[in-house]
This record gives C-alpha cells, sequence and structure tokens, in this order.
C-alpha cells in the first residue's frame, strides 16, 4: 500500500482519535482532581474565589492529563492503520 493511503486511511482515525482522546482526558482529570483535591469541581480561571495557586495547579494537571492520553491515542491510532496498511502513517 502506498505511503499516501496510509496517510488518508490515518486522517479520519486521527479526527476521531483526538475527540476521544479529549473526552477520556477530562474524565480522567475529573476523576483525579475530585481525588485529590477533595472538591468535585475544577476551579474555572475567572472565579475570584479560588487561589492562584489552585487554577495554575488544575491547569497544570488538566494539561499534563490531555497531552499523555492524546499521546497514547495517537501512537495507538498510528499502530491501528500500520496493522492495517502495512505503512506507518506520517
Amino acid at each position: 500500500m502506498s505511503k499516501g493511503l496510509s496517510k488518508v486511511a490515518y486522517r479520519p482515525v486521527g479526527i476521531l482519535a483526538g475527540i476521544a482522546a479529549g473526552a477520556i482526558a477530562g474524565a480522567i482529570f475529573r476523576q483525579v482532581w475530585k481525588l485529590t483535591a477533595g472538591d468535585g469541581d475544577a476551579p474555572n480561571p475567572v472565579d475570584e474565589d479560588r487561589r492562584w495557586g489552585e487554577i495554575l495547579a488544575a491547569a497544570a494537571l488538566q494539561g499534563a492529563i490531555f497531552s499523555v492520553v492524546r499521546a497514547a491515542v495517537d501512537r495507538g491510532g498510528a499502530v491501528g492503520v500500520r496493522r492495517l496498511t502495512g505503512r506507518w502513517p506520517d
């Protein structure tokens, strides 16, 4: 199979994977925040009742979780495309 075809095959996988990664990361973040902060709701950056440290810690945790989940989902999608097409998507 041509390299271009594996790239085309990965495009819809990548789009769906991105949507799934966002949903998964959001769910994981909410659970981790609930466990670590003891608060059901993550702080909103414009909530004047929340402290800077809490806002920045939540943002850093959310970003880290999203990045890890996105990398895992993207890598899994690329591996799946290679198994289907025999080529690694670029």
